[in-house]
């Protein structure tokens, strides 16, 4: 921790110089041979004065530590292991017993006095509700009553009961800044409840490549050690509360190199609240086809200095878009006041917008920004 190095670097031997100077000026009888330290004495007195001032140092350093032991001391109690069996499921369970086993991570929340974990799809895809296992942070194993999940964003939800549950207290993702210092729990190869730290390295990292299934993405970037058997654990911010899901890491060797995706919490609850609420998300469309190859020619010349926003290509008849009055060619820079970095990023935006929601797009139009309100309507079963 760099922190720790500057505080490491302030010099005490000043104090020692005091020492010393005291000691030479006390009057007193004249000095015999007893009276002056021999070689190793005068060590003696140099390292116990050097253990002396470490020690203050040390006292300062670790009353900032205790704030890292306090997150975890407040929020490890929510996080739970999570073993989950996606062997053959037409093999009797002692033959199949350990052929396809997978260690995963998650976390409880409570939503409507009812408790639940929440985790990553992939860590429960493919598996038996049976052959899911909770393991709570006081070592108790649980079986979900039910599970939800959403492919398009790689969530899942897992409803449990159980007396003395611990649900975590869910952060503002949003708030979220590059720099700030971060704590990843989980199980990196089934080892439950190991803490890495960190920082927000950055945001809004889209077009991962993590199969087909997950199309909306809007990561966070930690170099917090993540690793397998992570997924679905919290990252949480030193408040102690949960500001995102971790998913992914990048990685040439299968292990953590410092580059690790996290889904923002905010986002992991719009999907959470529906999936427990509706059983499936519902997600809103705006009916415009987008440029994903709006580059700096395009850019410059319809006067924008360089490429920024969603170019829209194409408006689909009867949308939300077409009633609204949008045009092809026309660039969105702002949705309902969030800046577009890209077309993915629009897309996201509006796929986490409540159904029949107006919101307020900037629109570059004719060399000229203007406000366009749009109600967002359901996607067609097709785009859900």
């Amino acid at each position: 921790m760099m922190i720790g190095w500057h505080w490491l670097r302030r010099s005490r031997w000043s104090d020692l110089l005091v020492i010393v100077g005291c000691v030479f000026s006390l009057p007193a009888r004249p000095l015999t041979a007893q009276d002056i330290p021999g070689d190793d004495e005068q060590t003696e007195i140099q390292q116990s004065s050097a253990f002396a001032a470490l020690a203050q140092e040390v006292a300062s350093l670790e009353r900032h530590s205790n704030l890292l032991k306090n997150v975890i001391k407040l929020a490890g109690p929510s996080v739970v292991h999570i073993d989950t069996d996606k062997s053959d499921q037409s093999m009797p369970r002692a033959a199949r017993r350990g052929q396809i086993e997978e260690a995963g991570s998650g976390f409880v929340i409570e939503l409507g006095g009812k408790y639940f974990v929440i985790t990553n799809r992939h860590v429960v895809r493919n598996a038996a509700l049976g052959d899911i296992k909770v393991s709570l942070a006081d070592n108790r194993e649980i079986t979900p009553t039910k599970v939800w999940a959403d492919p398009e964003t790689d969530v899942a939800a897992l409803a449990i009961a159980a007396p003395r549950i611990v649900a975590a207290r869910i952060g503002n993702s949003d708030a979220v800044e590059i720099g700030d210092f971060v704590l990843a729990v989980g199980s990196p190869f089934g080892l439950s409840h190991s803490v890495t730290f960190g920082i927000i390295s950055a945001k809004g990292r889209r077009d991962l490549e993590l199969g087909d299934d997950v199309q909306f993405q809007d990561f966070l970037q930690t170099d917090a050690a993540i690793n397998p058997g992570n997924s679905g654990g919290p990252l949480l911010n030193l408040r102690g509360e949960v500001i995102g899901m971790n998913t992914a890491i990048a990685s040439s060797s299968g292990g953590s190199e410092g580059i690790g995706f996290t889904i923002p919490s905010n986002m992991v609850m719009v999907i959470v609240k529906q999936l427990v609420e509706r059983g499936a998300v519902e997600r809103a469309y705006l009916g415009v086809a987008l440029d994903s190859k709006f580059g700096p020619a395009v850019a410059m010349a319809v006067g924008l200095n360089r490429p920024r926003g969603a170019r829209v290509t194409r408006i689909t008849p009867g949308s939300p878009a077409e009633v609204a009055k949008l045009q092809a060619g026309d660039i969105v820079l702002r949705y309902n006041g969030v800046r577009i970095d890209n077309d993915s990023h629009l897309i996201s935006l509006v796929s986490l917008t409540e159904v029949g929601k107006e919101v307020l797009l900037q629109v570059f139009r004719d060399r000229r920004a203007i406000d366009v309100p749009v109600r967002v309507g359901k996607a067609p079963p097709k785009m859900q």
